[in-house]
């Protein structure tokens, strides 16, 4: 009795270690900041007034961002669905030349900065155009078509892991009964992808309705989602007291979206190795997918074409000057725009997303292994499912919320953060904090505790047996897990638009300055720092796909 006891309180110690500094960093860091902005919302005098939050609640304009929210969201969601799982199936079931490269190529737009994606979009529907005849240029179509395009890659690369994962034989003997492919695919094959599907199209609608940069670039002032509005009003209107009241509307509704998504969200069996099978070479009856797969690929491939040719373009004619002006000084008359060349932005980018990214993978690493470690009661099942919610938190809440919140809090004493460089990488580092953990947990929870446990009869202490039994399985996903937060820092605009100093911007902050202010040079500076900031982003998850890291979007 003694024993057990004493077993189980070194247990819960441990525990109680690897969460400590996670739980401290999302406290002083996330939980307290958000605290901050429901108390301005619910108290804007220092006296609770929840009359506040309804008047602002009952504004008509309220009433229509929240609609439009809504439904580009939802509408958003299905098309990324529909597009998504003939590629999933294509890109995770069939095999032919090119097939990472194709990957790749599809996880790109996922990890573009939002803002590069609304320049994207605006340089391909605007007035000259490629797409001009189609009369979408900031419109809510063209919104809807930049959310699907930002989302897509979340489809293919949750339900693919999915599907490249499931037995061919209920489909094979199905097809020997009689039944036609889309018997077989409507009886064996949907059932089996269902959970996956759901829990993609609860995390691409969690995207779109709070994505920031690709609606505030296409829509303007005109047509604001609940996330842009929050942003209008903080730094154009400096309405806190409305900001605050949307974002504790916002913030309700992501967490009562995330319960749902972590109630279908289909987990890892702790007991069972996940077995991929070979993928096949492609057969006549899978032209369609392979069309639609093809079709989708134009489609991701055409406004990042048509940005680099935007960016090369300087008064009709083909010139490198948009990228030369990115190291001009401003005061010599380049980039009026800016306090500082663009290059010094990217010096900017890069360090804030090497922090943020050494940030969010010890922390991931340490959630991972708390999450992950075998229950042995009850009690202590219930504790880690509530980590491992807590810590998913930052993916249902936005960015814009998120810095509103820093502001807020960090501002003023006790603690007088605002100027401290390494407010910003913490602030991504949270953002990135989910996909790490949802990186890392499949792949540790697939280790056998056996091999722990015999690693220890044989005398090894917890570290030899970290770097014997984990280790191996673990390196891959975790530079796979550290690329993605690196991509996903560098471009991160929602939470850095509010934080950055004008002295210090990143990229993704200048590139919306620049767009904000008149002049042919000032466009052409931030569709040329878009390529710069785009190419490095491909770059970073072309070595991730050479990694071949399954688990990597199975949220």
């Amino acid at each position: 009795m003694t024993t057990a006891t004493s077993t189980t309180t070194r247990r819960l110690a441990t525990t109680a270690a690897l969460a400590a500094l996670p739980l401290a960093v999302l406290g002083v860091f996330f939980l307290l900041p958000v605290a901050g902005m429901v108390d301005r919302g619910l108290r804007p005098d220092g006296v609770l007034d929840p009359g506040a939050v309804l008047e602002v609640l009952t504004r008509p304009r309220t009433g229509r961002v929240v609609w439009f929210t809504l439904w580009t969201a939802t509408l958003g969601t299905a098309v990324a669905v529909v597009l998504g799982l003939p590629a999933a199936y294509v890109l995770h079931r069939l095999r032919f030349p090119g097939r990472g490269l194709v990957r790749a190529a599809l996880l790109v737009p996922f990890v573009l900065p939002t803002v590069v994606v609304g320049v994207a979009f605006d340089l391909l529907l605007r007035d000259g155009g490629p797409l001009a005849g189609l009369g979408l240029a900031g419109t809510p179509a063209a919104i809807v078509a930049g959310l699907v395009f930002f989302n897509v890659a979340v489809v293919v690369r949750s339900v693919g892991a999915t599907w490249e994962g499931l037995d061919r034989r209920p489909a094979e003997a199905a097809a020997a009964l009689g039944a036609g492919p889309w018997q077989v695919w409507w009886t064996v094959t949907a059932p089996a992808l269902r959970p996956a599907v759901v829990s993609a199209a609860s995390v691409v609608f969690l995207f779109c309705a709070t994505a920031f940069g690709v609606v505030l670039v296409i829509g303007g002032v005109r047509y604001a989602s609940v996330e842009t509005e929050i942003y209008l009003l903080t730094a154009n209107l400096l309405d806190l007291q409305a900001a605050a009241a949307l974002s504790l509307v916002q913030l309700l509704a992501v967490v009562a979206l995330l319960l749902v998504s972590a109630r279908l969200r289909t987990t890892a069996d702790p007991t069972r190795s996940r077995v991929v099978a070979a993928p096949r070479r492609p057969a006549r009856g899978d032209a369609v997918p392979v069309v639609v797969t093809a079709l989708v690929l134009l489609a991701v491939a055409a406004p990042v074409a048509a940005l680099v040719v935007g960016s090369l373009r300087v008064d009709g004619a083909w010139s490198l000057a948009s990228y030369r002006a990115l190291g001009a000084d401003p005061g010599d008359g380049g980039g009026q725009a800016l306090l500082v060349p663009v290059t010094d932005a990217l010096l900017n980018s890069l360090r804030t997303a090497v922090d943020a990214t050494w940030m969010s993978v010890l922390l991931g690493l340490l959630v991972a292994a708390v999450v992950t470690r075998r229950s042995r009661s009850r009690a202590e099942r219930r504790v880690r499912s509530l980590l491992d919610g807590l810590f998913m938190l930052p993916l249902g809440v936005s960015a814009v919320t998120l810095g509103f919140g820093f502001l807020v809090t960090l501002g003023r004493p006790p603690l007088e953060l605002r100027d401290n460089p390494l407010l910003v990488p913490v602030a991504q580092a949270l953002v990135a904090l989910p996909l790490v953990v949802r990186t890392l947990v499949p792949v540790l929870a697939s280790v056998d505790e056996r091999l722990r446990q015999a690693a220890a009869s044989l005398g090894a202490t917890p570290a030899r047996a970290l770097l014997a039994v984990d280790l191996p399985v673990l390196w891959k996903p975790l530079v796979g897990a550290a690329g993605f937060a690196f991509a996903v820092s560098l471009g991160e605009f929602g939470a850095t638009s509010f934080l950055a100093r004008p002295d210090h911007p990143t990229v993704p902050v200048v590139i919306f300055r620049l767009l904000g202010n008149p002049g042919e040079l000032n466009y052409g500076m931030a569709l040329a720092a878009s390529v710069v900031l785009a190419a490095t982003t491909a770059g970073v998850m072309l070595a991730v796909e050479r990694l071949r890291v399954p688990s990597l979007g199975a949220w």
